[in-house]
């Protein structure tokens, strides 16, 4: 049995693996840039602790004070109005108690499973050190907001994850490391990282081609379903045949899935990063600034701070005023690193794929099962990509999933 996969990000890569070690005959369609997808500009962040949905009203009641233009992390442009006014006025109806419990309980049980998949899936690249179980840590610059940052997070659900309020050296040791005073913190015991993004990217293109996964350059136009079987047509002409095919193109899994499904709200939710070789951080964990919505990620290839939620158009030119604030929080912190071009200092902007209901889809068609989605994995697609490919691979060989996928089916949409 034949099964094209589309998208070559983290659930698209990880999940062809998956699937063509269970023997299927396995295509991996993609365009060239690879590195420009989401999977890859991330925080690096295995992030367990991510359980309270962020459709929320607690979310859009906070919307104002995060805005951009309020010094905050949230890009809302004017001139894309047209694109997220729908997408936000959708998330309220998912922001209902009812609907946040819901939502809460179908990503505890994802979160729940990530971890021991993500264990699995090193280990089947050979390169167990590729995850880093070593925790992270959530830092506050004023009284107030350590007091209310701590109460938060200890009323809020976060599954599997524990933390534990740093002590005074805890604190000196990211404090010896910034200019600002620090008044408190909280230490996750239990989170991971990815040690380097590009490697990982590097390891799961050597293991596809070793395994034998026929890989694709090519951007995906359309899908064909009907008597004459299954078909992904691509953008220079090409016609793929196969028995089966899985959409797992993030932001672009949108157009790809419409023929064949009611509602597919998916919104791309732009993400900045500076990646800085030239730094003196230390071998610390994952570091947020959760003050200034910026976490910090030292990989072996680099220093990286990350930041923003820009909800809009995927093909918009990027805002550099993101890359400038982004410069802005390194100076006034007094990080160790140098974010300037001339040092090396590379600027990034992707999308990630979001509902509005902060679920990812993951399923079957149901009046086409041989199409197959997983994707709208909003900031969870690297935590989330190992324990996708193995619940695809369940719903594949037709085995009991480990995980309920009910709350994940695109039809939610639809009945909506």
């Amino acid at each position: 049995m034949r099964i094209i996969v589309i998208g070559g990000g983290i659930i698209g890569s990880s999940t062809a693996l998956r699937l063509r070690a269970g023997d299927l005959q396995v295509t991996l369609v993609d365009p060239s840039d690879l590195l420009r997808a989401a999977s890859w500009g991330n925080a690096g962040h295995i992030a367990i602790e991510q359980v309270e949905p962020l459709a929320s009203w607690a979310t859009i009641r906070s919307a104002p004070r995060r805005l951009f233009s309020a010094g905050g992390a949230l890009g809302l442009p004017l001139s894309q109005i047209g694109r997220w006014l729908p997408f936000a006025l959708r998330m309220t109806k998912f922001s209902s108690a009812a609907h946040v419990q819901r939502g809460r309980a179908a990503l505890r049980s994802l979160l729940a499973a990530a971890m021991p998949a993500w264990r699995t899936l090193a280990a089947s690249l050979g390169a167990p050190g590729v995850l880093l179980e070593q925790g992270h840590i959530v830092v506050w610059e004023s009284p107030a907001t350590a007091a209310a940052g701590l109460a938060s997070w200890r009323s809020v659900d976060v599954g599997t994850a524990r933390f534990h309020e740093c002590d005074q050296a805890e604190l000196r040791e990211v404090a010896q490391l910034i200019k600002r005073p620090l008044s408190g913190g909280i230490r996750f015991e239990n989170t991971g990282q990815i040690a380097d993004l590009p490697k990982l990217n590097a390891l799961l293109s050597a293991s596809l081609r070793e395994h034998g996964v026929e890989l694709v350059q090519g951007a995906a136009r359309a899908i064909e379903h009907g008597g004459s079987g299954t078909a992904v047509l691509l953008e220079d002409g090409k016609r793929l045949s196969a028995d089966l095919v899985l959409i797992t193109a993030g932001v672009r899994s949108r157009a790809l899935l419409e023929p064949f499904a009611d509602c597919v709200p998916l919104i791309a939710e732009r993400g900045y990063h500076l990646q800085m070789p030239n730094h003196r951080w230390p071998d610390l964990p994952p570091l947020v600034f959760e003050d200034r919505s910026m976490i910090v990620t030292r990989f072996e290839s680099g220093l990286r701070a990350a930041s923003f939620v820009e909800f809009g158009n995927v093909d918009a030119p990027p805002d550099r005023r993101k890359w400038d604030r982004l410069r802005n929080h390194i100076a006034e912190l007094g990080l160790p690193c140098e974010p300037q071009p001339e040092s090396g200092t590379v600027e990034w902007m992707g999308a990630r794929p979001t509902l509005p209901d902060y679920l990812p889809a993951i399923g079957r068609v149901a009046d086409a099962p041989n199409i197959l989605y997983a994707f709208g994995h909003q900031h969870l697609g690297l935590t989330l990509a190992a324990i996708t490919a193995e619940l695809v691979g369940q719903l594949i060989w037709n085995q009991l999933p480990t995980v309920d996928l009910r709350p994940f089916d695109i039809g939610r949409f639809s009945a909506a």
